[in-house]
């Protein structure tokens, strides 16, 4: 569905009276409680393809969004195109239609590591914040973290399918190039040995959207997290093939959509129990 006409109330919180956010053109109640963003909106629409049913589909620029229920949990998966800028836009007019969702990132990365194959799953467990976004809230200290519930949850989904797969810190790039210390003829970076001092330092992967996510996400009140596929090893200089990298983006989608459902599954139980402390390997 196209955007929907609505007068805007105000240019500070930028929605119309019935709360529809001006960038994604969602509005509360159009948002599920479990929530899956990958930066290609063709990811997006893949991922709807595995619903149940999709109950509704909003577009509005490159944002896309399709909600409905996988295996009876209700979820929302939104394309947000690439970027620090569009994450932010993303969660925050999220968080004003929904209260406290669990939000997964599905990406794709490019590892520092060796030992990290192509197609391997990386899984965010906190961000070094290389962008400068989330720096107009947060102080530059400012912890990027994922939430602990997400870690453990896409550690069990990747484990039961079987997905190779590897847990760490996640650099984030305000750009693809320069940012993430690319030498393209032309265009020097200022950083040429970027690539070195953060692999030294132990970190898994480039991408360019998760400490946002996280940042963001922690102040809003909502549990997120990132899962990535690597499509690139940056130590080795190699680039998945296009036939590797379609499956490789189905195992991140069904690692993060297993992560979903058994957070579903653990905030049924918690709220049962009265208990928001219950972990399932503590029973």
């Amino acid at each position: 569905m196209e955007n929907e006409k609505g007068q805007i109330q105000s240019a500070e919180i930028v929605k119309t009276e019935t709360g529809r956010q001006y960038h994604v053109n969602l509005a509360p109640g159009e948002v599920a409680p479990y929530i899956m963003l990958c930066g290609d909106p063709a990811r997006a629409k893949r991922v709807s393809q595995l619903f149940d049913e999709v109950e509704l589909t909003r577009q509005n620029r490159e944002y896309i969004s399709f909600t409905g229920k996988y295996k009876n949990m209700p979820v929302t998966v939104m394309g947000t195109g690439i970027g620090c800028g569009n994450m932010e836009i993303a969660v925050i007019e999220l968080l004003q239609c929904v209260d406290n969702p669990v939000i997964i990132r599905v990406g794709s990365c490019g590892t520092l590591q060796e030992d990290i194959e192509l197609g391997d799953l990386i899984i965010t467990t906190g961000s070094v914040r290389l962008e400068n976004v989330s720096t107009y809230f947060v102080p530059e200290g400012y912890p990027a973290l994922a939430h602990i519930d997400t870690i453990w949850a896409l550690q069990k989904a990747c484990a039961e399918q079987n997905f190779r797969h590897h847990s760490g810190l996640t650099a984030c790039s305000p750009g693809f190039y320069g940012g993430q210390g690319r030498h393209v003829p032309g265009f020097p970076p200022r950083k040429p040995h970027l690539l070195d001092e953060l692999g030294k330092l132990k970190v898994k992967n480039f991408e360019m959207e998760t400490s946002v996510l996280l940042t963001m996400s922690h102040l809003g009140g909502a549990r997120a997290g990132t899962v990535c596929a690597a499509y690139a090893n940056r130590t080795k200089n190699t680039f998945i093939s296009p036939e590797d990298k379609d499956s490789a983006e189905m195992n991140c989608i069904l690692a993060g959509l297993g992560a979903l459902l058994e957070l579903h599954k653990t905030d049924q139980i918690r709220k049962e129990k009265n208990n928001e402390q219950w972990y399932p390997w503590l029973t």
